[in-house]
């Protein structure tokens, strides 16, 4: 494993001696993995080895385990994000909150964030996100949440499609000082080609399963996207968290402390 720049800086704050051995030790954690009940793997030391924190998918997992792994994540990390959140999901939580633990929910990005106090800390990079329609928000709003987690500004314009292009000239003026966009569009899903052709920063499509009949649930926006002749990036359909992370990387810059 490469040293990343919290290492490095943990390990200069050991030389200069304003950390002890242990200390260090117990901050260098890129390879921590905590257990539950031999079935969960909790991968706390993500954001230490990789710059992103782990983030939990609800969906498919009991609530009641769900919970308990998003109580483990939190007491390691004091902070996580869990993503395509039931009610089933928050109530099952709710129950077991200790009083130290704040819990934020995002009800458009059908998530939640877990915290005993801790905030991401902002690094200047701003990200841009829009949509096509309105039925892509929820994909659009988790791209949102995970993003602002990961320490960017992000500024949005929402149901801007083709199907009347001219609600995107006006929107996009005021996107302009980003350093990346992420467009997500259903149907078709033409509206990231046609962002990449205007703007001169890097473009990641996010095909949303709106849609239906022959190449519906988001076939047909994907082959659109990966089909363009702008230059883009495409992620998985309704792949909200990837193109939010790696936005959040790009925005970024590869900016070491």
């Amino acid at each position: 494993m490469l040293p990343n720049a919290t290492i490095r800086k943990i390990l200069r704050m050991y030389c200069s001696g304003e950390i002890s051995e242990d200390e260090a030790a117990a901050s260098i954690e890129g390879l921590r993995i905590d257990m539950i009940d031999d079935m969960a793997r909790i991968d706390t030391g993500r954001s230490v080895r990789c710059g992103m924190p782990e983030v939990v998918l609800a969906e498919g997992k009991e609530p009641g385990i769900f919970a308990r792994i998003m109580l483990a994540q939190v007491k390691a990390s004091s902070r996580c994000i869990a993503t395509r959140v039931s009610p089933e999901h928050i109530e099952a939580l709710r129950y077991i909150l200790p009083p130290d633990v704040q819990m934020e929910h995002r009800e458009a990005a059908r998530g939640i964030i877990l915290s005993t106090g801790e905030r991401s800390k902002p690094h200047g990079g701003i990200v841009a996100i829009l949509t096509a329609g309105t039925s892509d928000i929820p994909v659009a709003e988790e791209a949102r949440l995970i993003a602002e987690e990961m320490g960017c500004v992000v500024r949005t314009a929402y149901d801007v499609g083709v199907a009347g292009i001219h609600r995107l000239f006006p929107a996009l003026r005021d996107l302009l000082p980003a350093d990346v966009f992420v467009v997500a569009a259903g149907r078709e899903g033409t509206l990231p080609a046609i962002v990449a052709g205007l703007v001169d920063r890097p473009v990641i499509g996010v095909p949303v399963s709106t849609g239906y009949g022959y190449m519906g649930a988001g076939e047909a926006a994907l082959a659109s996207m990966l089909q363009a002749c702008s230059v883009l990036a495409v992620v998985n359909i309704d792949a909200g968290f990837t193109a939010g992370a790696f936005a959040a990387q790009v925005a970024h810059g590869g900016r070491r402390e």
